[in-house]
């Protein structure tokens, strides 16, 4: 692989697909229909449709303002939904008594006391919880704050009092993890450090949503997504499914930049799909319409060599999460 990087440079990451392995008879985590909020004459939430699976990381998705924060309020009772139905554990989410001591949640900024320590912090939010027995040396290493569990919080960093929040959210060994905007205000290091963490607290038994809307962040932990708009949904469903549904093809770029433009003219002549984007060839599909990486370098390679060009780079690309997005908010196809 070169190290040319093409506007549409292919994604190094490779979230799992779900499609097979989630089981439609297993009762969710999450499932709402129709859920609505309005304040006044502005909607913020408008019939929402979600179904969260049990065991994935899911990445609640959408620009600032698209209801993200407000949904989850509604699902952790804290926000009364206009109208709509829906369920959390298999509870009516009109009795959030009934299910949220199985629930943890970090919305917006954590709260603590600035002249307690770390533990001192954690023990009164279970004291007030009321779960007894809380490990709480254990949920500190857990998110990586073993070494600092007796300074005072007002000592943390940011990046800190975030881990600390979701060790909060952990007392009570949560079957639903609901973080919202978690990184958000970090420091590359602190987003690196809570990433890694989130991504390894979902389970068997425990599932994340975490809400972003820095999609390149949800794109490399998310094997779930949750993606809306103005308050609506616009796809739900494996990660993996929707970058798949991105275009397929390879970045080309020849050894010299005169190349290029006699290379697509030979590739268009033949009939391949080709655009010039960047300094480089993007070839979507090779005569016929196959987009098969493979099959697709074979045959721009053959053509180059019969004319007399020397490919230097040939790079599988796929869209990020971010164009598979702004495809779908634009009214592109999913």
């Amino acid at each position: 692989m070169g190290c040319m990087t093409p506007a549409s440079a292919p994604s190094v990451l490779s979230p799992p697909n779900l499609s097979a392995s989630i089981d439609p008879n297993v009762q969710p985590v999450v499932s709402v229909s129709g859920l609505t909020k309005r304040y006044g004459q502005r909607t913020a939430v408008s019939g929402l449709d979600l179904r969260l699976p049990r065991g994935v990381v899911a990445g609640f998705v959408g620009p600032n303002g698209s209801g993200k924060t407000t949904t989850m309020a509604m699902l952790l009772g804290l926000v009364r939904p206009t109208a709509g139905e829906g369920t959390v554990l298999g509870r009516s989410i009109t009795e959030p008594g009934a299910y949220l001591h199985r629930v943890g949640a970090l919305i917006e900024s954590p709260a603590f006391y600035g002249s307690l320590t770390g533990a001192e912090n954690l023990r009164l939010f279970a004291t007030v919880g009321r779960h007894d027995d809380v490990d709480v040396e254990g949920l500190l290493d857990t998110v990586g704050l073993g070494d600092r569990g007796r300074d005072r919080y007002r000592t943390y960093s940011l990046g800190m009092k975030q881990r600390l929040g979701i060790a909060a959210a952990l007392i009570g060994d949560p079957e639903l993890l609901i973080l919202d905007e978690p990184t958000n205000g970090l420091d590359p290091q602190g987003v690196r450090e809570v990433r890694a963490l989130v991504g390894e607290l979902a389970s068997e038994s425990r599932s994340v949503l975490v809400s972003s809307h820095d999609l390149s962040e949800l794109e490399q932990i998310c094997d779930w997504l949750l993606l809306i708009d103005g308050g609506s949904v616009v796809y739900q469903g494996p990660t993996r499914d929707l970058l798949d549904g991105g275009p397929r093809g390879l970045a080309v770029a020849t050894e010299h930049e005169h190349e290029l433009a006699i290379l697509r003219s030979v590739l268009t002549d033949d009939g391949f799909a080709v655009d010039a984007r960047d300094g480089a060839l993007v070839v979507t599909a090779a005569p016929g319409g196959s987009s098969d990486p493979v099959a697709l370098g074979a045959a721009i390679n053959r053509n180059a060599f019969a004319a007399g060009v020397t490919v230097a780079t040939l790079q599988p690309l796929r869209t990020t999460l971010e164009d598979r997005f702004l495809d779908l908010i634009r009214g592109g196809t999913s």
